[in-house]
């Protein structure tokens, strides 16, 4: 093999070997992405159904309810507009409370349930995920224009 093939396979095996990297990191990258969904999305079934997304939104007053084995929750996430009833088993974060914000990392069950596997609460007093916000602002201002 002459040097110039030489150096030209190198070429070619070393972009070969660098685009099945970025193939392999690209698709590793899509099977992990979460996507955000507000209760009103849900509802619209604009969510996907069989795949993990999150849904955000505060926590309905008067919905916490544990089961008898003690790590069963059900509770109802709201952005004023939509309720979608979520069950969490696990252990709740301690800010976790009805009238706060709350974002649930989950599946869509076939009969509307939420079945969450991660359940995040708010920060601090004034925090709440930019996404779950928005949601409810957006929720609100179509109830606004609804009710006119």
């Amino acid at each position: 093999m002459k040097p110039r093939h030489r150096k030209m396979a190198i070429i070619v095996s070393g972009v070969s070997a660098l685009g099945i990297a970025a193939a392999l990191v690209l698709n590793a990258f899509e099977s992990n992405m979460v996507f955000f969904f507000s209760p009103t999305q849900v509802a619209a079934n604009e969510a996907p159904r069989g795949k993990s997304f999150r849904i955000g939104g505060l926590v309905e007053e008067g919905s916490i309810k544990r089961q008898g084995d003690g790590v069963t929750v059900n509770f109802v996430v709201t952005d004023t507009a939509k309720v979608i009833p979520v069950v969490y088993t696990g252990i709740l974060p301690d800010l976790f409370k009805e009238g706060k914000g709350v974002v649930a990392q989950g599946k869509l069950s076939p009969d509307g349930v939420f079945r969450a596997d991660e359940v995040l609460a708010k920060h601090d007093e004034n925090y709440m995920p930019p996404e779950a916000a928005g949601a409810i602002e957006q929720a609100k201002m179509q109830k606004t224009v609804m009710a006119k």
